[in-house]
């Protein structure tokens, strides 16, 4: 019971209160970037959830079993980088024989999940924080929910700004980026309810 108690705090935690483009302002560009329409935010969420997993899957095992072993711990980033690549061009590859629509609709920004610092924050910040194989995998899940939920809700809002008169000077990304901040400061507010979550 424990341990599942521990997995939820996890989860938890990661969707809300270290969310990592509200919170921890990782994985900017996307975020701002493909949120104008839902059907992108979703489809680019739903992307980034699977290779966040994906690359979880591949690289904690490659950081515990070889780069530790053999004492290369500093080729981590390297590493890591190469993989969160192949799986986006797997991805890519996967979109454009499937969900073609999807594929053209997401455009330069599926290619850009490869420097997503989101991704490559979640596959690191796991060994930093000592989590096992399957605490790894629930922290990434929980990451990549954050961040479709972070997409999801900003479409709604910029929806609602283009609807609005903005002054000439706030125009475009301005607006955009005091709507992010605000957004991001309601985020805040969930900081003690993981932490009372089974008290």
């Amino acid at each position: 019971m424990d341990t599942f108690k521990g997995l939820v705090v996890i989860l938890m935690s990661s969707v809300l209160v270290n969310n990592y483009v509200l919170s921890r302002f990782l994985g900017i560009c996307p975020f701002l970037g493909v949120s104008k329409k839902l059907n992108q935010a979703v489809g680019m969420g739903i992307s980034v959830i699977f290779v966040m997993l994906m690359a979880t899957a591949v690289t904690w095992p490659i950081q515990m079993y070889v780069l530790n072993t053999l004492g290369l711990g500093y080729a981590q980033n390297i590493v890591f980088i190469l993989v969160i690549a192949a799986l986006v061009q797997f991805i890519e590859i996967v979109l454009k024989k499937f969900i073609p629509s999807l594929h053209k609709s997401l455009g330069v920004y599926l290619p850009l999940i490869t420097t997503n610092c989101a991704v490559l924050g979640v596959t690191i910040n796991n060994i930093l924080d000592g989590y096992n194989f399957l605490e790894s995998m629930v922290s990434s899940l929980g990451c990549g929910l954050g961040f479709l939920l972070a997409m999801v809700l900003f479409s709604g809002v910029r929806s609602l700004i283009d609807e609005r008169l903005v002054p000439k000077a706030f125009k475009g990304l301005p607006v955009t980026l005091i709507a992010a901040s605000f957004v991001s400061l309601a985020f805040f507010g969930f900081a003690g309810i993981v932490d009372n979550l089974f008290a």
